[in-house]
């Protein structure tokens, strides 16, 4: 199967009609057999999702064959996010949940991180369980790339403290967040964090 690197190469997330494109190239290709093949279709599915093309990308992802089971976990990824992106997250849950297990089971650390993610932003009335779950899993995964989206994940658990109105333990997500962004994140994500700290320190002042 393909490596998250070269995915990585294909996809550009500011522009989701170029990736779409390089997927489609590679597909044609003939540097890439069958399940590999599938692999990136799972990913053009994702790329026309995110251009608004729902029907497109799920007409794409009912195409592809999900015997081999890295495809058939993303399949599953891919599936749940058209569903949530078009405002079907109750649909959408049980598929991330179905991802992020069988992702565990397969050792595919950095898709089990990115199902539960998800999960916590479907199903909105578990999302502090999910996300702390999706946290906990990241903390111990083997894969660095998994462990990298911790700065994300505290992030999310803060705003979801926060839009809750418990201001102190967002704080402390967010410190987190800061903290695992300077050892594993980006720039950005370090001053989104501060931001979120001084928006809950205001907040907690005018109460």
């Amino acid at each position: 199967m393909l490596d998250q690197e070269t995915l990585d190469r294909l996809w550009n997330y500011a522009d989701p009609g170029l990736s779409g494109q390089r997927f489609q190239d590679a597909m044609a290709g003939t540097e890439y057999d069958a399940d590999e093949k599938a692999e990136l279709a799972t990913q053009l599915g994702r790329a026309l999702g995110m251009q608004g093309r729902f029907e497109e990308a799920d007409a794409l992802l009912d195409t592809i064959d999900g015997e081999e089971p890295t495809v058939a976990v993303r399949v599953l990824l891919e599936r749940g996010r058209l569903l949530h992106a078009g405002g079907h997250s109750a649909m959408a849950a049980p598929l991330f949940e179905q991802a992020a297990e069988l992702g565990d089971h397969l050792g595919e650390e950095l898709l089990a991180v990115d199902a539960l993610a998800m999960l916590a932003a479907a199903d909105s009335a578990h999302a502090e369980p999910w996300a702390r779950s999706a946290i906990e899993y990241a903390a111990t995964a083997h894969d660095p790339r998994a462990r990298r989206w911790l700065p994300a994940l505290h992030s999310a658990l803060g705003g979801t403290l926060r839009e809750a109105g418990r201001y102190p333990e967002a704080i402390v997500e967010f410190q987190l967040a800061e903290q695992w962004a300077e050892r594993a994140g980006t720039p950005d994500q370090q001053q989104g964090a501060r931001d979120a700290i001084r928006s809950c320190e205001r907040a907690l002042a005018v109460d």
